[in-house]
């Protein structure tokens, strides 16, 4: 469960974040053009004041 850092409230999480008329999303990857795909970021949006927030599920991989 996330939380708003704006007003505290429940976010909806597991949203997903495309380019605009495009169904490619986008990717976090490493340093470089051809950088290896770390992780596709999901989206969650505060339903009380619309604060969108990225985050990825699986961090641990880049440590």
């Amino acid at each position: 469960m996330r939380k708003c850092l704006r007003c505290h409230e429940e976010m909806v999480e597991n949203l997903d974040v495309k380019v605009d008329m495009q169904g490619y999303g986008i990717r976090i990857t490493t340093k470089g053009v051809f950088g290896t795909t770390v992780e596709k970021p999901k989206v969650a949006v505060c339903p009380k004041c619309g604060e969108v927030s990225l985050y990825i599920e699986n961090f641990k991989s880049i440590k």
